[in-house]
């Protein structure tokens, strides 16, 4: 799909896989170094959304174009406005961080070349992240008088408090070993096999129940900033209804049976 107003192809990209259960949502405009513009935080978005409600999908992948995965916000957008469009831009950035973890499905990031600023924020907000060895983190806003304030509350939850600090004040950029070492990442491939070990991560997801995988990422954010005596009443619940839908009664009468679950999806 192309942007008539511009002649510029489509920031985003989505697609399903049917077979796969994957829908796929790419940054597309590598010639720019992907940059999260507020319409391109606008379509990706919205193209989760969309993934999200096509029946067939049970994981999103979000991976880009070219060799860089994105190096953040389009800084020309945000020279000489007014105070109300800056936070506009920060608005569209928090709505489309947050949709990453409000979509039912798990939601991986495939990491190539540079992920920086938003665009490590991004990273940090998927539910799982692969990399691949050449990829480099960082959030470099301090370097040019524009601290990294909403990329610091995803990395922050990720990496930890100290390590989040080291990457904000100093600007400097981690390796994707680093990266895996820290928590930002889960683990780091070779370059040439990210596309078939991000899918590989996929099938593992989409091989269990898709209505239990929906109960545990909800579950999941929902605890987390939660006390520990909150959480585990809360999730004691979670657990208690869980284990009273049609996927949980198949999948622990397979389990005794010794057999394969036939999931349902509810």
């Amino acid at each position: 799909m192309t942007d008539t107003r511009t002649d510029q192809p489509a920031a985003v990209l989505i697609a399903v896989d049917e077979a796969s259960g994957i829908g796929l949502l790419t940054l597309n405009r590598p010639d720019q170094r992907n940059p999260l513009s507020a319409a391109a935080m606008r379509e990706v978005t919205m193209g989760l959304r969309a993934l999200s409600a096509e029946p067939a999908t049970r994981v999103i992948v979000i991976r880009a174009e070219g060799p860089v995965f994105s190096a953040g916000h389009d800084l020309r957008e945000m020279i000489g406005r007014t105070l109300e469009d800056e936070r506009i831009i920060f608005d569209t950035c928090t709505e489309m961080m947050q949709t990453v973890q409000s979509v039912p499905q798990p939601v991986i990031a495939s990491v190539q070349g540079t992920a920086v600023a938003a665009g490590c924020q991004l990273v940090a907000s998927c539910d799982l992240a692969v990399a691949s060895s050449d990829a480099v983190f960082g959030t470099p806003g301090v370097k040019i008088g524009l601290f990294c304030s909403t990329p610091m509350v995803a990395l922050s939850r990720a990496v930890g408090r100290k390590r989040a600090m080291q990457m904000l004040l100093t600007g400097e950029t981690i390796d994707a070993a680093t990266a895996a070492d820290w928590g930002l990442i889960n683990f780091v491939v070779d370059p040439a096999v990210l596309e078939s070990e991000t899918a590989a991560l996929a099938a593992k997801i989409v091989s269990a129940s898709p209505a239990t995988v929906r109960i545990g990422k909800e579950a999941f954010y929902r605890q987390i900033e939660l006390s520990q005596e909150q959480a585990y009443e809360a999730m004691a619940e979670t657990m208690a209804t869980n284990a009273m839908i049609c996927d949980a009664q198949e999948g622990m009468t397979a389990f005794v049976e010794k057999r394969r679950p036939v999931w349902q999806g509810r």
